[in-house]
């Protein structure tokens, strides 16, 4: 099936575009109701559990409750992640689907091009992230209507585009980011003022947090990326989960 018509199946064009209009200054508690009344269990928040997923996770139980929760496992998590998760699994009594990259693939490429091919080229680099990433990602989205990520407009200079909601061509789906407009220091006073949990890495120098051996604390001059893959220049620090077009 095309993704054309897998999206004509899930929204019409009409009802798509009158929505985008409608929600594109919305507050993120109108956005999710909407993704809760249009797509139910059929979408599902993409975490990795940053500030901006557990502000999401956190508005989702009362305004998204049928909305389902995933991340992608990389095998290369920090041990601070995987806290975080389990503390997320029991306040809020929820499940978190978890996807890890093909095992057959992870051990080819560590045993023909060694542990840190990433460092390599940024060639290499987007090749492990595409084993580790990407292709879960597929099988994650696969048969589901819309997913809700914590993208916003601030984090870097790869970003400053992304809509409230859109058309995902490469996966077929509606990509819905309720918290495109939000500034750092939004997320953090929500955070402080509902009592979210949150990774710990966030205090000690991390805005961003990916895998452990691509990630590390940053300046306080520096964008809130440049922790990640930061030997490579700020335009093309994406991983491929996120398609600009």
């Amino acid at each position: 099936m095309s993704h054309s018509s897998s999206l004509s199946l899930a929204v019409p064009q009409e009802e798509l575009g009158a929505a985008s209009k409608e929600l594109l200054e919305a507050p993120a508690e109108e956005v999710l109701a909407w993704v809760e009344r249009r797509f139910g269990s059929r979408a599902a928040i993409a975490s990795s559990f940053g500030a901006e997923d557990m502000v999401l996770i956190d508005l989702a139980r009362t305004h998204a409750p049928s909305v389902r929760l995933f991340t992608l496992d990389t095998g290369r998590l920090p041990p601070e992640t995987y806290e975080v998760m389990d503390v997320v699994r029991r306040r809020y009594g929820i499940e978190i689907e978890t996807f890890f990259p093909e095992r057959a693939r992870v051990e080819a490429l560590e045993s023909s091009k060694g542990y840190f091919s990433f460092k390599q080229s940024i060639e290499a680099r987007k090749e492990c992230c595409a084993i580790r990433k990407v292709e879960p990602l597929g099988r994650a989205l696969a048969g589901r209507e819309a997913w809700v990520t914590g993208l916003r407009r601030e984090q870097s200079v790869t970003r400053t585009e992304v809509q409230t909601v859109a058309v995902d061509a490469e996966h077929g789906l509606i990509k819905v980011n309720p918290l495109a407009r939000w500034s750092t220091r939004e997320v953090w006073a929500y955070i402080k003022a509902h009592g979210v949990p949150y990774n710990v890495l966030h205090d000690r120098g991390y805005p961003s947090i990916g895998c452990a051996p691509c990630t590390r604390a940053v300046k306080p001059y520096e964008d809130e990326r440049a922790g990640r893959w930061w030997w490579e220049s700020p335009e093309n620090r994406e991983c491929g989960l996120h398609v600009r077009r």
